[in-house]
């Protein structure tokens, strides 16, 4: 194996655990994102685990961020509950950040 064939693989390889470490941030965001709007919502204990599930399984239906989002602006607006588009998408960014400490921290 050349040189340049073992940088190739790991660059790979760092490629390969960057989308993973992706993917478990993104995860992690949706759920805490899924606790935070449970609690806008009036939901707790393990109703408020459920529904932070089912955030989570909201960004399979489409790629980006917009399906998690648009779950929780359709269930804020269902429960009249008042938060701007900036403010969920500010705390989607905020909550990928805490995400990404937790899962560093972990490491």
């Amino acid at each position: 194996m050349t040189t340049f064939d073992k940088r190739e693989e790991g660059f790979e390889r760092k490629f390969a655990h960057d989308e993973e470490m992706r993917f478990k941030a993104n995860a992690r965001r949706n759920r805490l994102l899924g606790l935070w709007a449970a609690e806008k919502l009036g939901i707790s204990g393990d109703e408020a685990s459920e529904y932070a599930k089912a955030v989570v399984r909201a960004d399979f239906q489409a790629p980006g961020d917009d399906d998690v989002f648009q779950k929780v602006r359709e269930d804020f607006a269902a429960k009249g509950v008042q938060q701007s588009d900036h403010q969920i998408r500010r705390t989607m960014d905020e909550l990928l950040l805490e995400a990404m400490r937790q899962i560093a921290d972990e490491a």
